[in-house]
């Protein structure tokens, strides 16, 4: 387990955030359970599923075998694309809460605007209700840009309290973050290392990893903390489970976050998943 305290985040409901996370894409059946259990033992508290993930049944399993108590982590689950109308909304996120034999989420997310559908309000409205109801205690989106944002607040008046997107070094999102912070929304990052790009091999990173006698994993995942974003990254392993949660006892210089941002790229997107046009049911 780490030794370093991972700090806390307070979201615009006043809920709490850790400052990182775990991932759980592709970490299913009874493997997935131990992973995650194992990453809980490790020390994370935010714990990131989804509907279309298919292993909220693994998480729950996970919470349940991993010996640390429920009211101390922050476990999130989202809304497939295909259930955004309101009724099927309010009876997915009871199905998550069946599936992962909870009681509540402590975030639940709409997982794309699926704009084409234009039923992402709706949705909206259905988390709203979902929240009133006690089946969540936050909500928040995922891959929404700012004018999605800004038709959710302009016509139900509630602003989401995270908004999770692609966000690496070579794709910084500099303009969607400042929406979300300048809107009280707090920014996450799936996909945190990259995923099947070059990322863990670039050779600025080399040379910073180098320089701090860190891993460039850990360097990425400290960009992410100190320009205010909150990283999921996955790992099976308990050796990368610790290593990816071992970001909070040293900082990047000035000139190193700069270097950084030298690295990001208009066309940064690893898979061309642009919210104004990608879909996901």
């Amino acid at each position: 387990m780490t030794t370093t305290p991972v700090p806390n985040i307070t979201l615009n409901d006043s809920t709490t955030l850790p400052a990182i996370g775990f991932g759980t894409y592709r970490l299913n059946g009874r493997a997935g359970a131990n992973a995650i259990a194992e990453a809980i033992r490790n020390g994370y508290r935010l714990l990131d599923s989804a509907f279309n993930y298919e292993n909220e049944g693994a998480l729950g399993e996970a919470i349940r075998i991993a010996g640390v108590p429920r009211e101390r982590l922050r476990v999130t689950s989202k809304l497939p694309g295909r259930h955004h109308r309101f009724e099927e909304a309010l009876a997915t996120i009871e199905e998550s809460l069946f599936r992962a034999r909870l009681d509540y989420y402590d975030h639940y997310l709409i997982h794309w605007p699926n704009p084409s559908r234009d039923l992402y309000v709706e949705a909206w409205r259905a988390l709203i209700e979902a929240r009133k109801r006690g089946l969540v205690r936050s909500i928040g989106v995922c891959n929404f840009l700012p004018v999605h944002l800004e038709r959710l607040l302009r016509e139900t008046g509630v602003a989401p309290a995270v908004n999770q997107v692609e966000l690496h070094p070579y794709f910084q999102q500099a303009e969607q973050r400042a929406f979300d912070k300048a809107h009280g929304i707090v920014t996450e990052s799936w996909s945190p290392l990259g995923r099947a790009n070059h990322l863990l091999k670039d050779d600025t990173l080399l040379a910073l990893a180098g320089r701090l006698k860190r891993t460039i994993g850990q360097v990425i995942l400290r960009w992410h903390v100190q320009i205010g974003a909150v990283p999921l990254p996955k790992a099976a392993s308990p050796e990368r489970q610790v290593e990816n949660l071992s970001v909070f006892d040293f900082e990047l210089s000035s000139d190193d976050l700069a270097s950084i941002a030298s690295l990001d790229r208009p066309d940064g997107r690893t898979f061309d998943q642009d919210p104004a046009r990608y879909e996901e049911f």
